[in-house]
Formats: C-alpha cells, sequence, structure tokens
C-alpha cells in the first residue's frame, strides 16, 4: 500500500503542481519547500487531494513539515490516517 500511495503523490504533483511530462523528477525524501517543488498555495491543493483521495480527513494542526515536506512525510502521514480510519 506505502509504494502505492508514495505513486499516486508523485503522479498528482507531476501532473498538477509541476506540470511535467517526465514523472516527478525528485526523490521521495526531497524536501518541497527547501527544493521549491511546492508553495502555500499548493499545500492546500495537496490536503485536498489527500482528502479526495485518500478519504481522511486533514485537520489544521496536521499541514505541518513534518507531515507535508515530502512525498516520504506525506505518504507515511496519509498512511497512518488510513490506518486510524478503518
Amino acid at each position: 500500500m506505502m509504494e502505492q500511495t508514495r505513486e499516486m503523490i508523485r503522479q498528482y504533483i507531476a501532473n498538477n503542481i509541476l506540470f511535467s511530462d517526465n514523472g516527478y523528477p525528485y526523490s521521495d525524501e526531497a524536501s518541497f519547500l527547501g527544493e521549491g517543488i511546492v508553495d502555500s498555495m499548493n499545500v492546500l491543493e495537496l490536503v485536498m487531494f489527500v482528502e479526495q483521495n485518500f478519504g481522511v480527513k486533514v485537520e489544521d494542526q496536521d499541514i505541518i513539515p513534518e507531515n507535508f515536506d515530502s512525498v516520504a512525510k506525506l505518504a507515511t502521514y496519509v498512511e497512518s490516517k488510513v490506518k486510524l480510519a478503518v
């Protein structure tokens, strides 16, 4: 499940934020903010993407770099929320 989650996140960012035809060009650990991959407006897009595609509610206090600053961190966050929802 984790790899599928990471792949969905990579595809979403490549298509909707980077507008890349070549997929996601960064490692899963690359910092969204540090690498300039995602800006503050894109974080809100990511929140909506997570809620719509994974069926989890993202609380305001969860929108922090520890959860939303790389593919790896976001996938771990999503997986933890999905497990709680089951």
